[in-house]
């Protein structure tokens, strides 16, 4: 089940968070900069601003399956560009449909609110959201080289069918 986010569902967001960026950053930069306390707290700190933000400037979904949430998806509207900010997949759950579902609550909620194209930045190392979001139909700016450790890429949003 896909819902809208809540206050009470931060803690195990943080926690799904730390746990999906482990298995990509871990042997890639200091565990320090993705777990232990203090980066579980600024997780959770940021969670919390995303979850409380207005349905105008974005959201946030969960998957749940048997009261246990199972993934998570951000996106923010700012300045007038919409960027998915977050999509994580508890790894137990990976391959099962999840993501592909998380993304479709966002692209339903971006076709409704009539936004034409979404940025993300996808870590460099992390093949397998780069392959997930390529099966997605995001691509890369043409001509744009990798920034930094991430790529940028874009989707366009076809307008609701019928329109």
């Amino acid at each position: 089940m896909i819902r809208t986010a809540r206050p009470a569902d931060l803690d195990a967001i943080a926690a799904l968070h730390a746990r999906a960026r482990a298995t990509y950053y871990k042997g890639r930069i200091p565990d320090e900069a993705y777990g232990g306390a203090a980066e579980l707290a600024r997780t959770r700190e940021g969670w919390s601003r995303a979850v409380a933000r207005s349905a105008e400037d974005g959201r946030v979904f969960c998957s749940e399956q048997d009261g246990r949430l199972t993934g998570v998806a951000a996106f923010r509207t700012a300045d007038g560009e919409t960027t998915l900010t977050q999509l994580h997949v508890d790894p137990d759950h990976w391959r099962r449909g999840t993501g592909a579902a998380l993304h479709a609550a966002c692209l339903d909620a971006w076709r409704r609110a009539g936004i034409p194209r979404v940025r993300l930045e996808v870590y460099e190392h992390n093949l397998r959201a780069r392959a997930f979001y390529a099966r997605q139909g995001w691509l890369p700016e043409p001509g744009s080289a990798p920034s930094g450790s991430h790529r940028v890429l874009w989707l366009s949003v076809a307008p609701p069918s019928g329109e």
